[in-house]
């Protein structure tokens, strides 16, 4: 078989359905490969759209999200996306075209040393060399992109290496000597965690994306019950615990319940599964839980201790720790009075905004919750957007927010969007964004219509580079320095490709633009005229303890 035929293959062997990508010079062996493929492939308009629908489609589904773009721009057209998909340990293998071997180094046209550029942003990155070996590394690069933390893998394929000829061998067990991930936690560690909760008076459960990653939900939802604790989470822990739960206490974090601040740092044990302590849950971090011992339940040892110091690190698959951990809890603590404080927080400061008539966005994605009856999948872009969508849809499964949490990227949305319902096609999909952010990657509109990716766009349109605004209003003195954006007619850009367009400037218009929304089969738009000033709150200031916020109403 010739090459581009050997990925192919291998493609199929690791169940790839759909690739999303862009095609070019290096890698025309392989679009001639996929024209008699049965691998479906979406055609995007711009690479980082690819690497942006590969992420979406991975996270909503659990597999691996594939790309595909050619050597040079396309390869690092890809960079953001596959750096986005790193921050956010998500499985993805990205295959780019390269010039042919014997021009490596040359400086020929369109070339560029993509695995020197992404390797600090992937978990593992290939220069085939040899067709030989093309199979063993395509086996390879999505054992390592799934197996252990998640993250993206990278394989250069010069074009003289897809048209070489070689005899097809594909290894059905992959062994590799330097990758090892541990699965299972020590048992002793996991005994003094149970030994730990067992003494707690004022326990907290603190939950990021590696709980859905190990699909430890429910294992998650015993331990709360069991232990009677309340439990919080990160933005990428969104979905691994029902918002609608009694012991829930939201997200934490800068933008987060000031109840579920308050409960951290008052808390005198954290039991954090699957997540990273990173700076935007930490705040200020010599200020952060003092009076706190630490679990720590991660799959990657690197993550433990990085910046919180931990009493109990038990390093393994948070499902399976879990698991063992429900088994050895003999006793239970007592936290009624913790819980009773708790409420008392919840009764002080509601999440809240002013609700004077006005087109509010909070009220927008409260609209979108009640009207998709909190069954949809949200993906969003970055910004108060994002904020907004984290904190008023009622999340209650796994795998139904998406979103960029550690890159932050504005443009993630529509193509992860695209992607979300690739993986789900019997989902409403809704991305929300913001009109600064969906700009950045609206040419994806395109990419839906065409291929009948029925998704959802609600702009939160303030006619700002709304984050930003709000930090030059409370930090700048409201001195509006490049933040003032001018959008598009967006309706007739939404029907420009095709797509239908909706504009709603007041609330009452809100709730039959999304009935018509959800009801029309075809990509559809809204640009919801929202109060431009309108705050993200609480918010903590950078470089404060994540109890002193700035609450009130916006």
């Amino acid at each position: 078989m010739k090459g581009s035929e050997i990925l192919l293959e291998s493609l199929k062997r690791e169940g790839v359905k759909v690739i999303f990508g862009y095609p070019g010079g290096q890698v025309l062996p392989i679009f001639d490969s996929l024209y008699d493929s049965d691998i479906q492939f979406i055609l995007t308009r711009h690479e980082q759209g690819a690497a942006h629908a590969a992420d979406g489609y991975a996270r909503a589904t659990g597999k691996v999200g594939v790309c595909l773009a050619t050597s040079g721009p396309g390869a690092t057209n890809l960079v953001t996306g596959i750096a986005n998909a790193y921050m956010d340990s998500i499985p993805m293998v990205a295959i780019t075209g390269q010039v042919k071997s014997f021009l490596i180094g040359n400086d020929a046209f369109q070339e560029a040393d993509v695995t020197g550029i992404t390797r600090p942003i992937t978990k593992h990155n290939y220069l085939v060399k040899d067709v030989k070996d093309l199979a063993r590394i395509i086996r390879e690069a999505f054992y390592i992109a799934s197996t252990g933390r998640p993250g993206p893998v990278l394989v250069d394929i010069p074009s003289d290496i897809q048209l070489a000829d070689t005899e097809f061998n594909w290894p059905e067990n992959i062994q590799m000597r330097s990758y090892n991930p541990t699965y299972f936690g020590h048992p002793g560690q996991i005994k003094k965690a149970a030994k730990l909760i067992a003494g707690a008076k004022k326990p907290i459960i603190y939950a990021g994306g590696g709980v859905i990653s190990s699909g430890a939900h429910r294992e998650l939802k015993m331990l709360a019950e069991k232990i009677n604790a309340p439990l919080t989470w990160t933005l990428m822990g969104i979905g691994a615990f029902p918002a609608t739960h009694e012991l829930s206490l939201g997200m934490l974090g800068m933008h987060g319940t000031a109840y579920a601040n308050h409960a951290i740092m008052e808390s005198d044990l954290i039991i954090a599964v699957g997540a990273r302590f990173d700076d935007r849950v930490t705040g200020r971090l010599d200020a952060f839980a003092p009076d706190a011992l630490v679990i720590h339940i991660d799959i990657d040892p690197s993550s433990i201790s990085k910046n919180v110091s931990v009493h109990v690190p038990i390093v393994g698959d948070a499902k399976n720790i879990l698991t063992e951990l429900l088994k050895d809890i003999k006793k239970t603590p007592d936290t009624n009075d913790w819980l009773k404080r708790i409420e008392g927080w919840k009764k002080k400061y509601p999440l809240a905004y002013k609700d004077d008539g006005k087109l509010k966005p909070q009220y927008v994605v409260e609209q979108i919750y009640e009207v998709t009856k909190g069954d949809a999948i949200i993906t969003t872009e970055v910004g108060q957007n994002q904020m907004w969508a984290a904190q008023w849809y009622k999340y209650t499964q796994p795998r139904t927010f998406i979103s960029s949490g550690g890159l932050g990227t504005m443009g993630f949305g529509l193509p992860a969007a695209m992607g979300v319902k690739m993986g789900c096609p019997d989902k409403t999909v809704f991305d929300i964004a913001g009109d600064g952010s969906i700009q950045m990657n609206i040419q994806e509109l395109g990419t839906c219509v065409a291929n009948k990716i029925n998704v959802k766009v609600a702009i939160l349109n303030n006619g700002y580079l709304g984050m930003v605004r709000q930090w030059q209003e409370l930090f700048y003195k409201r001195r509006y320095s490049y933040v003032g954006i001018t959008s598009p007619d967006f309706v007739k850009l939404a029907e420009s490709y095709g797509a239908v367009g909706i504009r709603v400037t007041k609330k009452e218009e809100v709730r039959p633009a999304l009935e018509k929304t959800i009801a029309v089969e075809n990509t559809v738009l809204i640009d919801f005229r929202v109060e431009p000033e309108e705050n993200v709150f609480p918010m903590v200031p950078a470089g404060q303890a994540i109890n002193q916020f700035i609450g009130g109403l916006a």
